[in-house]
């Protein structure tokens, strides 16, 4: 049976930045890191433990971080703790090849997975992952951002599941990249190469997250000769919101690739 087997370990103390571990009941297959969503505003690893436990269940060793939020630091930091558990993860002894090694996560930990992919070549799956950015706000240079009230106590896949929501969408992302300069180093696709791991990128066509930023990533990978599985499904359900019609779709993609 799968379990929890640790909460809080430090992977970047000097930060006060920890990561829940779960374990498989066998050998692990691989390690997977699942980034939690949020808008890089809000949210905490203990809403992926549903998420983490099924992986686990499924044969790897989980690690579910936090990280710093954009109210104490804005883009890179997110990425930059992120990279500091790759190495975290490369310096300890954990129960799986270091080689065989995965990201996955919904919203904004589904672009954090995708930046994982570029940067570390490693397999990475996004749900509903804020993918189109520096496109995206140029083309919309007229919608006024508009905050949302924090919703820290709703699960994860009851949270933006109404459809379009253009001004808190420009509002999140805008408050992750208070730089305008900042905004094409944060667009994914441009950064895709050949070195890139395989990529999973599912998204509703009528959803909170703009269908566009998967196929800008879809095309640029298949420009690097990246291998990668769209799924586009109806509706307007976003990210975890549809995790139980792609589950499967995820456990096969992890196999052939982790």
């Amino acid at each position: 049976m799968a379990q929890l087997i640790a909460t809080d370990v430090f992977y970047a103390e000097g930060l006060g930045l920890t990561t829940d571990l779960y374990q498989p009941a066998g050998h692990a297959r691989g390690g997977i890191i699942l980034i939690h969503g949020g808008g890089w505003f809000q949210g905490d690893k203990h809403k992926d433990a549903d998420w983490a436990e099924a992986l686990a269940a499924a044969g790897y060793f989980v690690m579910v971080p936090n990280y710093r939020l954009a109210k104490v630091a804005p883009f890179p930091a997110p990425l930059s703790d992120m990279a500091t558990l790759m190495g975290w993860c490369k310096r300890h002894d954990l129960p799986f090849p270091s080689e065989h090694m995965a990201a996955v996560g919904a919203s904004a930990g589904g672009n954090m997975a995708v930046e994982l992919a570029i940067r570390f070549g490693i397999p990475a799956v996004s749900l509903s992952g804020i993918l189109d950015i520096a496109p995206w706000l140029a083309e919309h240079e007229n919608v006024v951002p508009v905050p949302r009230e924090p919703g820290a106590s709703v699960a994860s896949s009851a949270i933006d599941q109404g459809g379009a929501d253009p001004g808190f969408y420009k509002w999140f992302v805008t408050n992750y990249l208070p730089d305008q300069a900042q905004y094409a180093a944060a667009t994914p696709a441009p950064r895709v190469t050949h070195a890139t791991g395989p990529l999973f990128l599912a998204n509703s066509l009528q959803e909170f997250v703009p269908m566009s930023g998967v196929l800008q990533v879809a095309a640029a990978a298949s420009t690097a000769a990246v291998p990668f599985t769209v799924r586009a499904l109806a509706g307007t359900a976003h990210g975890k919101g549809y995790l139980d019609a792609v589950h499967e779709d995820v456990l096969s993609f992890l196999a052939a690739t982790i």
